[in-house]
C-alpha cells in the first residue's frame, strides 16, 4: 500500500493551524508552530495562496484562510444542518439577551439568514429567514468576512456610519479577528445595532455566524460600546454551536 504524501500532510497542518487561530499568522509563527523550515513553509503557503486556500495581507505579510476554503466549508455543511444545530442555542440566547437572534452564512457575496428567533416580547416583528444582508454593514457579515469570505468590491452606504472604504473595512476586520466578535452600530439601520460571533465546524473552519440585534440603546452603553454581558452571551452561544458542529473547544 502506498504511504502518505508528506507535502499534503504539511499543507493540511498549515490549514488546520490557520483555521484554529484567532487572526493572521506570520511565516515565522507558522514555521515554528509546525516545526518546519521557513523555506518549506513559504513554498506550501505560496501554493495554497495560488489555489485560493490562503490569503496574504499586503501590508503585514501575514497569512489567513482564503475565500476558497470558506466556500468549501459552506458546501460541506448543508444550510439545514447549520440551522438545525443552531436552534438549540438560539432560543436561550434570545431569552438571556432579550433581543432577536439571527444565524447567517455566506451566499453569493451576501449574508443569508437561515434562522431567526424573535425578540421575547409582544412587539410586532417580521421573520427574516431567507433574507439577504450586506456583508460589510452587519455584524453577521463582518464575522464571516474576518475569517475568509470575499469582501464586496463596492461598499454601499446605508447610513452615515456605514463602513465606506476598503481600508476602513480591513481595519474593522482586523479588530474582529483580534477580539473574536463583531458589531455594527447603526451601520445598516439608524437606531439599530447588532453583535455577532463566528460559528466554526470541524477543523476550525468558519461556516456561519450567530448574533443578536435590537435598539442601539439596549445593546450599547452611552459611548456606543456594545455591552460586555451581551458580547459574552453571543460568544458563548457561538462556541456552543461550534462544539455541536465538531469544532475544538476554544
Amino acid at each position: 500500500m502506498p504511504g502518505t504524501v508528506q507535502s499534503i500532510e504539511r499543507a493540511a497542518a498549515v490549514l488546520r493551524l490557520l483555521a484554529g487561530g484567532a487572526g493572521r499568522l506570520s511565516l515565522g509563527e507558522i514555521a515554528r508552530s509546525l516545526d518546519l523550515a521557513k523555506g518549506t513553509t513559504h513554498g506550501i503557503l505560496q501554493t495554497l495562496r495560488k489555489v485560493g486556500f490562503v490569503e496574504q495581507d499586503r501590508v503585514s505579510g501575514q497569512y489567513q484562510l482564503g475565500a476558497a476554503m470558506l466556500r468549501l466549508g459552506t458546501g460541506y455543511l448543508d444550510v439545514n444542518e447549520l440551522r438545525s444545530r443552531s436552534i438549540n442555542w438560539a432560543d436561550p440566547l434570545a431569552a438571556r439577551s432579550g433581543e432577536a437572534v439571527r444565524i447567517g452564512t455566506v451566499l453569493d457575496g451576501q449574508v443569508l439568514v437561515v434562522h431567526h428567533v424573535f425578540r421575547p416580547d409582544d412587539t410586532f416583528q417580521t421573520l427574516d429567514v431567507g433574507s439577504l444582508l450586506p456583508m460589510h454593514a452587519t455584524a453577521l457579515g463582518k464575522a464571516l468576512l474576518a475569517y475568509g469570505a470575499t469582501p464586496p468590491a463596492s461598499l454601499d452606504r446605508f447610513t452615515s456610519r456605514t463602513v465606506g472604504t476598503q481600508r476602513e473595512l480591513a481595519a474593522a476586520l482586523r479588530a474582529v479577528r483580534e477580539c473574536g466578535w463583531s458589531a455594527d452600530i447603526e451601520e445598516l439601520t439608524p437606531g439599530e445595532a447588532s453583535i455577532a460571533a463566528p460559528i466554526r465546524a470541524y477543523g476550525g473552519l468558519v461556516v456561519g455566524a450567530i448574533g443578536i440585534s435590537g435598539h442601539v440603546e439596549r445593546l450599547c452603553d452611552s459611548r456606543y460600546h456594545p455591552r460586555p454581558h451581551l458580547v459574552a452571551n453571543v460568544r458563548d452561544a457561538a462556541r456552543a454551536v461550534s462544539r455541536d458542529l465538531g469544532a475544538a473547544r476554544r
